[in-house]
């Protein structure tokens, strides 16, 4: 389901459970991925992915409305997901290989930089066609890594980015073939990895600080 692979310096996870959306299940077990990377020493990068035709579709709100008891900190630890890619001291790529919505694309954009599939998939926030507003913690989330004019037109009208389009949007920095997405993250994660990590890790507080202390909850 959650797989953490390795490519020399790479660290690959991967999500393979259909449209790898986030439950109780899928959550624990992101979780428990990043508890991995953290704990890697020395050279590190980590390149997020999914499989077939999804990145992530976000929450599972099949689960959520037929679950009676949901856990009152389930939401918590998806923005707390969010908030522990962006304070990563490792650089991130997102490995976007189909379609990233709502939840999917928050966590797209919670990494360095995001790659997609050029001939499948959208990146899309489509909560105002939803009714279900962003919380604080996932506009923080979004607003880290996707330029004001584009956070602006996605939140406002739901609009399904294409490959190509997030590239001119600045939400991706590249929009490749399907065979390709997986090659070019590592391409672009694998010089960085060697970076000193305490630093990086310092300056993702000056970058990201409030959008991390937002999505962990202080």
């Amino acid at each position: 389901m959650i797989e953490l692979t390795r490519d020399g310096d790479v660290r690959i996870l991967t999500m393979d459970e259909g449209e790898n959306r986030f439950n109780l299940t899928t959550i624990a077990a992101l979780h428990a991925a990043l508890d991995e990377v953290e704990a890697v020493e020395g050279p590190c990068a980590l390149v997020t992915t999914g499989t077939g035709k999804f990145f992530s579709n976000g929450l599972d709100l099949d689960w959520m409305m037929a679950e009676p008891s949901i856990p009152q900190d389930f939401i918590a630890d998806v923005h707390r997901l969010f908030g522990r890619v962006l304070a990563l001291d490792v650089y991130t790529v997102a490995a976007v290989n189909g379609h990233a919505f709502a939840g999917g694309a928050m966590l797209a954009a919670s990494h360095d930089v995001t790659v997609m599939r050029a001939d499948r998939g959208y990146w899309c926030v489509p909560e105002v066609d939803l009714g279900l507003p962003f919380s604080p913690a996932m506009f923080a989330a979004l607003s880290t890594h996707v330029p004001p004019a584009a956070l602006a037109e996605a939140s406002l009208t739901g609009r399904r980015y294409t490959a190509e389009e997030a590239v001119v949007a600045g939400i991706a920095v590249a929009a490749v073939p399907d065979d390709q997405v997986l090659a070019k993250a590592i391409e672009l994660a694998a010089p960085m990895a060697p970076k000193n990590r305490e630093v990086i890790g310092a300056h993702k507080q000056f970058l990201f600080g409030d959008a991390i202390r937002t999505c962990l909850g202080g």
